[in-house]
């Protein structure tokens, strides 16, 4: 039997502590501050990002450095047979595509997921091909059956404020200031590919009963599972831990047959949303 190892990006939002736990292995993703180089949960944990953030730093995110991964790889298949790499959304970043590029040196012993996930999302991929690996499936199986299902998730994030779009360039400088003006909160939706807008709200509680209604209707009508049992569902925050756990029980309270699992948003994404964004996700059960 073949000895896979899953190794995923920080984008997963699987911390260093957490990867050593599930038996996976996670790369940093660097960050560029006002010229300085971090690595995310090395030397970045999430506060000192935020406080960065708050203090107007010139934040820009990277992707993982060719060496850096090829190392990795490298350094792997010392004790692996194959590796399966799932690195953020192809539809989100260029990452992906390198990776892929890299791998056709490895005569397919590296096989790259591009399965257009990102953040919790992708944190159930890692988990679902780990589960595939442990049932002895190679790592060109397990590439097919994850890529096979990989539209079938669903993410809706609420933004608190509109200063980070602004700057990262998505909306513009006049939409901003009538946004903060009439105090809009934005859903936004990632459906495979790309972030996109979805509602304009004018308070967090009707934002957090527009994302909850959107997730209802996907269970239903797009996934066929009503009650939610063929789902996983996920929740997602930047920095204000106490909003999302409010925000928990009143999702609990609409999917009580679900279990909910919350993580932080992974710091490529916070720097376009800012602090106070609120998120629901959820993907497919693998049916292995």
């Amino acid at each position: 039997m073949s000895r896979v190892i899953v190794v995923t990006d920080s984008n997963s939002g699987i911390t260093q502590s957490e990867a050593k736990e599930l038996g996976v292995v996670v790369m940093p993703m660097p960050f560029y501050i006002n010229g300085q180089m971090f690595y995310e949960d090395i030397d970045l944990t999430q506060e000192q990002f935020y406080q960065k953030l708050k203090e107007g730093g010139e934040i820009k995110t990277s992707m993982p450095m060719v060496g850096d991964v090829t190392d990795k790889w490298d350094e792997l298949l010392k004790e692996y047979d194959e590796i399966v790499y799932i690195p953020m959304s192809s539809g989100l970043s260029s990452s992906c595509e390198t990776a892929y590029m890299l791998s056709q040196d490895y005569d397919g012993k590296v096989q790259v997921v591009n399965n257009q996930r990102i953040s919790v999302t992708m944190r159930q991929s890692v988990l679902d091909a780990k589960m595939l690996a442990e049932q002895g499936k190679g790592a060109e199986e397990i590439k097919e059956i994850l890529e096979k299902e990989k539209f079938e998730s669903s993410i809706y994030i609420m933004v608190d404020t509109l200063e980070y779009l602004k700057k990262g360039g998505r909306i513009t400088p006049a939409a901003a200031a009538l946004g903060t003006l009439l105090k809009l909160k934005p859903v936004l939706q990632i459906q495979g590919e790309k972030l996109d807008a979805f509602a304009k709200a004018r308070t967090v509680k009707q934002a957090k009963t527009i994302m909850t209604e959107a997730m209802k209707n996907d269970f239903e009508k797009r996934f066929h599972s009503p009650n939610g049992e063929k789902m996983n569902l996920e929740l997602a925050y930047t920095f204000d831990t106490a909003a999302a756990e409010a925000f928990k029980e009143e999702v609990q309270a609409v999917f009580p047959d679900n279990e909910i699992v919350m993580q932080p948003l992974s710091l490529s994404i916070a720097c376009h949303i800012g602090p106070g964004a609120l998120a629901i996700a959820c993907s497919k059960k693998i049916e292995a």
